[in-house]
């Protein structure tokens, strides 16, 4: 059985948590067992159980963040142990790329990461797929370990439970230990909230790309206020492509979503495509009404990422056909 080592901040707890839920199948086929921080027994002294922890680690995942990269533990402890113990053959290091950061020059930076070509985790319009991803080549970096006839004993690490050394006893539990989260509306109006910003953010940043690369493009985004704005294509002078994005309710109720509309100049309660902050028992998203057709993209969880692809493809798809 392999010993999984998270190395993670805690900013992504939440992402580390999905990822382990994918991780399940493994456990439950007895390949693998997995470590992280929060396992540390109370009374137990952190820093020896991390290091106890990450030495006796045959898989070691980065969970790479611009956080991660800002943590001084992470970068100059952690790391600085897994990149020493991957040289040395005597573990794997895995970069699971969560967000997007500049991660390409620091010392993983030649490793092949995870998901499929480094892309990060919440740039995929369903995380599910992206941490599927993951899964599979954590399993196949542990079906590809060598068989182990014989085992140097090690010591327990101290007040670690979850990955028992190599020599001791393995008592049964179950894997059945996760628990339900409950969200509450502060929670669901934060997630909107930074979800919007991040929209207005990407379609400025896409419109500002679009320009540059095409030579008879030109764009105009409008920041209108905190809680609107508006993209508008040009190709020779003319409009061909328009949109407006704003917070907006189901119905006549509070603002609880974000809605799309392909005119640039929309009234409050219309749109084309609407997405809503929903949550299952681990984690908020958006999920998308399904109004234009792409519709299998309605049944998704859409992180803050997932739902502004979507809704830029709707209005790229206007200059693509």
């Amino acid at each position: 059985m392999a010993r999984v080592f998270f190395s993670y901040s805690h900013t992504d707890e939440a992402l580390r948590d999905q990822l382990e839920t994918h991780l399940a199948l493994l456990k439950n086929q007895g390949l693998i067992e997995s470590w992280h921080d929060r396992r540390i027994a109370p009374g137990s002294e952190f820093d020896q159980s991390i290091s106890e922890a990450m030495q006796s680690a045959d898989v070691i995942l980065l969970l790479i963040s611009a956080n991660f990269l800002a943590s001084a533990y992470c970068y100059s402890i952690e790391l600085k142990v897994a990149m020493e113990r991957h040289h040395a053959g005597t573990a794997t290091v895995i970069p699971v790329i969560l967000r997007d950061c500049d991660w390409h020059s620091a010392p993983f930076g030649k490793l092949n990461a995870v998901p499929r070509d480094g892309r990060p985790v919440t740039l995929w319009p369903n995380i599910d797929q992206a941490f599927a991803e993951v899964a599979k080549q954590v399993r196949r970096v542990v079906e590809a370990r060598p068989p182990v006839a014989v085992q140097a004993a090690v010591r327990e690490p101290s007040g670690v439970s979850g990955m028992p050394a190599a020599s001791a006893p393995k008592l049964p539990r179950s894997s059945n230990l996760r628990l339900s989260k409950e969200f509450s509306e502060q929670d669901r109006d934060e997630f909107l909230r930074t979800g919007f910003d991040y929209l207005a953010r990407f379609f400025e940043g896409s419109l500002q790309a679009l320009q540059e690369r095409n030579s008879d493009i030109k764009t105009a985004f409008d920041r209108i206020d905190s809680r609107r704005f508006s993209a508008v294509v040009y190709k020779g002078g003319k409009a061909v492509a328009e949109c407006s994005i704003r917070l907006d309710g189901f119905g006549g109720r509070r603002n609880d979503g974000v809605a799309f509309s392909y005119d640039a100049s929309a009234r409050p309660g219309s749109h084309n495509e609407m997405l809503s902050v929903e949550a299952d028992n681990q984690s908020l998203f958006f999920r998308s009404m399904g109004m234009q057709g792409g519709g299998a993209n309605h049944k998704d969880r859409l992180s803050h990422e997932g739902g502004a692809e979507l809704l830029w493809e709707l209005l790229i798809s206007r200059l693509q056909q």
